[in-house]
């Protein structure tokens, strides 16, 4: 009997052991967010390029979505090897259209909305640069690029 103690008594050892290297290994815990941008024209937008940092370097793209413009029908070109390599302090996305001009939206336009994960305390400080605009005829137009962020539940 007593040595069935000290067996059973190894084996929850063992096993104590094995959870508390288990927990060890897990990420850290981070929160989901997702970045909306906006580029605002008077003219209609047919293409636009976009650079979005986490300043602090801690920001994970989980996901990026089309904006709300119907004319932008795919997702933003973006290098699919910073969703692989996990935590970047940068992202680059750029999308096109070749609709005629009177079907392209001028205004604030939602045109990406990418999703976040953030890891440690701090409250993620991100920074967007516009790279370039164009009109239909390919000539460079005034704009103005925005951002909200949401956390998700």
């Amino acid at each position: 009997m007593i040595a069935r103690c000290h067996s059973l008594a190894k084996s929850l050892a063992v096993l104590c052991a094995l959870a508390a290297l288990s927990l060890a290994a897990q990420p850290e815990a981070g929160q989901f967010a997702t970045v909306d941008v906006f580029v605002a024209s008077a003219e209609p937008v047919a293409a636009w390029q976009i650079e979005l940092r986490e300043r602090r370097g801690a920001m994970e793209v989980v996901g990026i979505e089309r904006g709300d413009d119907p004319t932008f029908r795919d997702p933003p070109f973006f290098d699919r090897v910073v969703l692989e390599r996990g935590v970047t302090e940068r992202l680059v996305l750029a999308s096109f259209s070749l609709s005629d001009a009177a079907q392209l939206s001028g205004g604030r336009v939602r045109v990406a909305r990418v999703h976040v994960r953030t890891t440690g305390a701090a409250t993620p400080d991100y920074e967007l640069r516009l790279v370039a605009v164009g009109a239909a005829d390919g000539r460079p137009i005034d704009a103005e690029l925005s951002f909200e962020t949401q956390a998700e539940r």
